[in-house]
């Protein structure tokens, strides 16, 4: 008990640790990112009078250190900073986004587990086999596409031959739930890579788990293969895949940008997009400080995972 707690500190403060190397980093790039956003609000041909102004009311005259304090000391309270552009919260930008984003990605996880571990299994109980290795040359074919390939492929053959499905969300809200058929398209892309890369992690961990000798030793006493399979060999299998699980979670929330670019979803990834397009700096900041923060979160959650499933790494692993 005291190793296992001693071992859950060591990882707690590496996450503080990162934490702070965050929103350290985030700071940093944006203050080296190029142009002004005070010649960018200015508009075209600005009068240099007009610059200054918008540079001082915006606070962009003080030293980067002092906006630095000011700004960690805001998040510390919950206070994202306020846009450039609007004068609004940067709040407020993120919690219109986070709706639409975190729906596709809370149906991707949902049907990303039970698709990838049933693939991984059934490859792996069929090893050497002509359904192991159909199953190994789709999933490495499709991996081998790009997101954005597939998605303009998918929108090509559903949404526009076929008319089974609307190509993009325009027109239908922020409320997607009300218009499932906007999500299936996005979501299929949202799935291609993560199914393909986890099912093969799975299956891997199984054959090894199948030949170990826990599992013969197992089956020397009668205990029936399914059984062997699912409550012996399964939880040893699934470490490795929980810790890739929770890097394609924050992929989902960090990449699903080019994917809500592509079917025009208004979640995080168009704040974004029209934030780096007006230099809105603040809400640049806000977005990815979430994510990086989601990340370290993510990935902590993993290591807990892995360790119950693979108890015999020890603590300190």
């Amino acid at each position: 008990m005291n190793s296992l707690r001693s071992w859950l500190a060591r990882r707690l403060l590496l996450g503080l640790a990162q934490t702070v190397a965050v929103v350290l980093l985030v700071f940093a790039l944006t203050e080296a990112l190029p142009g002004d956003a005070a010649v960018a609000l200015a508009g075209d041909d600005p009068d240099p009078r007009r610059i200054e102004q918008i540079r001082a009311a915006m606070d962009l005259d003080r030293p980067a250190l002092e906006r630095l304090a000011d700004w960690t000391g805001g998040l510390l309270h919950g206070d994202f900073g306020t846009s450039l552009a609007s004068g609004r919260p940067v709040a407020d930008y993120l919690s219109a986004g986070f709706g639409p984003t975190l729906l596709l990605a809370a149906l991707t996880v949902a049907l990303l587990v039970p698709i990838s571990v049933g693939l991984g299994v059934l490859a792996a109980r069929r090893e050497g086999g002509a359904l192991d290795r159909l199953i190994s040359s789709v999933t490495l074919g499709v991996y081998a596409v790009p997101e954005f390939a597939f998605g303009v492929l998918l929108v090509t053959v559903f949404a526009l031959r076929l008319d089974w499905l609307p190509p993009t969300a325009v027109g239908y809200g922020t409320d997607l739930l009300a218009h499932p058929a906007v999500l299936v398209l996005p979501v299929l892309v949202l799935l291609s890579r993560p199914v393909c890369s986890i099912s093969r992690l799975v299956r891997a961990g199984m054959i090894d788990a199948l030949a170990a000798p826990y599992a013969a030793q197992a089956r020397r006493y009668g205990v029936s293969g399914a059984r062997v399979c699912y409550a012996h060999a399964l939880p040893n299998a699934v470490a490795p895949a929980a810790q890739q699980l929770a890097r394609t979670v924050d992929w989902l929330l960090c990449g699903v940008i080019v994917v809500e670019a592509l079917f025009i979803i208004p979640g995080l990834g168009t704040v974004l997009i029209d934030a780096v397009a007006a230099r809105d700096v603040p809400v640049v900041q806000g977005l990815a400080v979430i994510f990086g923060l989601l990340a370290v979160v993510l990935n902590l959650a993993a290591d807990l995972v892995a360790h119950r499933f693979a108890p015999r790494t020890g603590v300190a692993a």
